[in-house]
């Protein structure tokens, strides 16, 4: 570097090694620094292959980009960006910016399965040097394009970030936090992330500059001052930039080497690319970020004296495409203030105005101003390569420019922000944009500016117009961005949709929506009247279970098996969420293939469980009407299910299998051999782990109730399939549970198997309410007795009785502190069980208040007195006389069951037929009816 030290440097580095001196008497790191830095400027600006430092979504740079381009004409562009998007560039034209390019891969080969998704994007917008740089090469013939940046593998090969799980969006956001979240969990890659490492630089900076973020420091000490610059100023003042915050970062040894194996890279797949093309380095220009046009690596240059060894790619499979975008979105994810897009969007336009600069622009590009095409006689020759000469110098030196202040514009902007506030509900005047204009002037000049700036304008408006509360949905500051410019939105133009999505919009078309458009829209669905609206129903069903919450929700319909709605309303937003749809196209080229394979996958998931099979085998039903997948993912089903040894599933797992046993009885003519087994298997697998789920304190009551409900419901299925009953009358009689619910549960499986008859179960009732010592735990054992509807559910009016029992028994010192209890434990564990005791309790209780004092409870009720027939002789031992009279009838009835039996002589002190006398009505009437009149 000593060659590099002489000429075209020289005086300023004199002046800055005095300046050393003066302010750190004497030699020591400042000097060091200083120096530094303008031995990082010599270094770029001598570089054969012209470097053009940028800022991302700099007006500035997109101003000098475009400037520049025009003059030099190079034949090669350099970009710093992943080498792999290259093949998207070609779609921008089809596109309304901002978007984003997207890497995308579902399925991790090499990286840990917990970062799956992965994601990484780069926004472009029309303000940005980057795009200027793609418009001019690809619309200009002869000239190529190269992305030398690492590809999109190496990121994340490079990256060391944690394990931790992001945090979802959340589907009751707002309008401008679901804009903020367009790019979803990618990685950002940006073109020149030009920001302080060093957090008190960062301070010193914001502080002395009497700004309240990095945005605005970088829109009043940069931005301003570089609109007007010429290419040389431009190029050295932003390479000095770069090389400050570069030589001020802290020491994070993993960033720095990330930063310098990126620069290594590049230059790499530069130096290649001139080897292996002949190109001369004059005819070429390398865009990167200012932060890496100061680097100090050995592979910096076309003469670099080091070599860079680039790793293979991993195994995953990458998926690319475009995706919308919002000035919003690319705030979020690069930590700039709210706004700040916007405004630079604003900057930008008013700069092509005022220096007349005729930017690049895609052919055909989608929202893009017309302009009128200007007859050009040749293109202009590049200029000549000049040695460098020293613009830091005078830079440094001369006073800050004060731009005069623009009264009309800033009149306008008060005039409108008070309109705006009022249309938001706020309570603004004519003398609150006085004030608004009047603040703005004030605080410029407390911030030492002769113009206020937008932000300046923000604060005021702010301080002039905000309330205690916001009115409407968006406060001050949020109606001064969208006045500025608003938060634009990109959207991906149909040619540059995936197939999959293209699909979409085609198998939609009959609902005449537009369906790119944001915002919610509604669909009406007549069915029945139009037959071929049913594949529009079965596309937006498979998108609900495969899209966010909100892309498309069903208003009036349902999907249920073997169901189908005759009417259907929906609320639609797929041009909201079209990166979502845009992602499922690089699953798969239709919705049915993308459905299948997540079926597929969750089903073969090392977290499968029985239940999320069998979920799988009916949405595989419910959407793609497939018997085969269903077929499938059954006999998947019964491998989970006999691999399993917990009880956890088992609501679940009984809930769908009775649905699908259902569905399938009413539409197949007999049922499928999965299903039939799954039954067997199943039988047999909950009356091996009834047992220990009874005494295992993990297993729920619930849980336990629904293996019961499944063996019991179950059962006659089972049996015919070739299970053994004893098999679950020995699991019942093995399980000895010790809590009350399962106690509870336990008596009632007893009196389905008939080991228990009900009216030693009412006993056991009685015996727990008569015990002081057993009252507290009442309502647990309700609990058990509620949860035993499930598998018996003929057990719901002695469930009842109980209930009544403890209100008409205990007395209120007890009742009263067990009522909430009570209530607590039958909303939580018998919720969906409560509509059954209610249909009992309304049968049996009176239905008017009146009747309630004179009722009676059934289970209560004593016999009423037999009542004596006329006709019916006072002498109890009548006996059997009749019979005895007429021995015929009940001879024929023996010899035709064949039993030989003779007549025994009537004994006087023996009543006769006992059931006869208990219950002599009958008798006593066909007595009447055989004597006749």
């Amino acid at each position: 570097m000593s060659s590099a030290h002489e000429g075209t440097f020289e005086a300023l580095r004199g002046q800055l090694q005095e300046a050393a001196a003066t302010f750190a008497d004497g030699p020591d790191a400042l000097e060091g620094i200083l120096l530094g830095i303008v031995d990082d400027v010599d270094r770029a600006v001598r570089e054969p292959l012209e470097i053009f430092p940028v800022c991302h979504h700099s007006p500035a740079s997109a101003i000098a980009m475009a400037r520049r381009l025009r003059e030099k004409q190079p034949k090669v562009v350099y970009l710093e960006l992943c080498e792999d998007m290259a093949p998207l560039l070609t779609e921008l034209r089809n596109c309304k910016l901002p978007v984003a390019v997207q890497a995308f891969a579902t399925e991790v080969d090499g990286f840990p399965a917990e970062w799956s998704p992965l994601s990484v994007v780069a926004p472009i917008t029309e303000a940005s040097a980057e795009y200027q740089a793609i418009a001019y090469a690809l619309d200009t013939p002869g000239v190529e394009l190269v992305l030398v940046d690492r590809s999109s593998d190496h990121v994340f090969q490079w990256d060391a970030r944690g394990t931790d799980p992001v945090e979802p969006v959340d589907a009751e956001a707002t309008p401008a936090e679901e804009e903020a979240a367009l790019h979803g969990d990618a990685v950002g890659v940006e073109i020149g992330d030009l920001r302080p490492r060093f957090a008190e630089l960062e301070e010193h900076l914001l502080r002395h500059g009497r700004v309240r973020h990095w945005s605005e420091w970088w829109h009043q000490y940069v931005e301003l001052p570089l609109g007007d610059s010429d290419h040389d100023t431009y190029r050295q003042v932003m390479l000095l930039v770069g090389s400050l915050f570069r030589r001020l970062a802290p020491g994070d040894a993993h960033r720095v080497r990330v930063d310098e194996d990126r620069e290594r890279y590049m230059w790499t797949r530069m130096r290649e690319h001139l080897a292996a093309t002949g190109t001369d380095p004059a005819d070429c220009l390398y865009v990167c970020g200012a932060f890496h046009a100061a680097s100090r690596v050995a592979e910096f240059g076309v003469q670099g004296t080091a070599t860079f060894e680039i790793g293979p790619r991993s195994a995953t499979k990458w998926q690319h495409g475009l995706i919308p975008s919002s000035h919003a979105a690319i705030e979020a994810q690069f930590g700039l203030a709210a706004g700040s897009v916007s405004i630079a969007a604003t900057v930008w336009a008013k700069n092509l105005k005022r220096t007349r600069v005729e930017p690049y622009r895609l052919a055909g590009q989608t929202g893009a101003r017309k302009t009128k095409a200007k007859k050009t006689a040749a293109a202009a020759a590049p200029e000549p390569a000049v040695p460098p000469t020293d613009k830091l110098t005078g830079f440094l030196r001369q006073p800050p420019v004060l731009d005069r202040l623009d009264e009309a514009e800033l009149l306008g902007w008060s005039v409108e922000i008070v309109r705006a506030a009022r249309r938001g509900g706020y309570l603004a005047s004519t003398a609150d944009a006085i004030a608004v204009f009047e603040t703005s002037i004030l605080l410029a000049g407390m911030r030492d500016r002769a113009k206020p700036t937008p932000y300046d304008f923000q604060d005021a408006a702010v301080t002039c117009i905000e309330k205690d509360t916001v009115p409407g949905r968006r406060d001050v500051r949020r109606l001064v961005e969208i006045m500025m410019g608003g938060d634009r939105i990109g959207q991906v133009g149909y040619d540059a949709l995936p197939p999959l999505a293209r699909d979409v919009h085609d198998r939609l078309a009959p609902l005449n929506l537009k369906l790119q458009q944001r915002g919610v829209q509604r669909a009406l669905l007549d069915i029945a009247s139009q037959p071929q609206l049913e594949q529009c129903s079965d596309v937006l069903w498979m998108l609900r279970h495969l899209m966010p919450q909100g892309a498309a929700r069903p208003i009036m319909g349902e999907r249920r098996l073997g169901e189908r709605s005759i009417q259907e309303s929906w609320d639609l937003a797929l041009g909201t969420h079209e990166r979502a749809l845009i992602e499922l196209g690089y699953e798969g080229v239709s919705i049915e293939q993308v459905l299948e394979q997540r079926l597929r996958r969750t089903a073969y998931g090392p977290q499968a469980t029985a239940a999320t099979v069998l979920e799988a085998v009916e949405d595989a039903t419910l959407y793609l009407r497939s018997r085969r997948l269903a077929d499938e993912l059954g006999t998947r089903a019964l491998e989970v299910l006999s691999a399993e040894r917990s009880v956890d599933g088992a609501p679940e797992v009984l809930r769908r299998v009775r649905r699908l046993l259902a569905y399938y009885r009413t539409s197949e003519p007999v049922l499928p051999p999965w299903i039939e087994s799954f039954v067997k298997a199943g039988y047999a697998h909950y009356c091996t782990l009834l047992p220990t789920a009874f005494t295992d304190d993990d297993a729920t009551v619930r849980q336990v109730a629904a293996m019961l409900g499944f063996l019991f419901g179950m059962e006659s299925l089972a049996l015919s399939l070739g299970c053994d009953r004893t098999q679950l009358e020995l699991a019942v009689a093995q399980s000895h549970p010790q809590g009350p619910s399962k106690t509870a549960l336990l008596w009632a499986a007893q009196v389905q198997l008939g080991r228990l008859s009900r009216a030693d179960l009412r006993a056991r009732c009685d015996e727990l309410l008569g015990n002081p010592m057993v009252v507290p735990a009442y309502p647990r054992y309700l609990s058990g007795f509620v949860h035993a509807l499930e598998p018996v559910p003929g057990l719901t009016d002695l469930v009842v009785e109980a209930v009544s029992n403890a209100f008409g028994r205990l007395p209120d010192p007890v009742l009263l502190p067990w009522l909430p209890t009570l209530i607590a434990t039958l909303r939580a564990g018998g919720a969906e069980l409560a509509p059954l005791l209610i249909r009992e309790a309304g049968r049996i209780f009176p239905g008017r208040l009146a009747a309630l004092d004179e009722w009676v409870p059934p289970w209560r009720a004593q016999p009423a007195p037999e009542a004596v027939h006329p006709a019916r002789r006072a002498n109890g031992s009548r006996g059997g006389v009749l019979l005895a009279a007429h021995p015929e009838t009940c001879d024929a009835v023996s010899s035709l069951l064949g039993c030989d039996g003779t007549w025994e002589t009537a004994d006087p002190g023996v009543p006769g037929a006992a059931f006869a006398g208990r219950h002599p009505d009958t008798a006593v009437a066909l007595e009447v009816l055989l004597a006749g009149p």
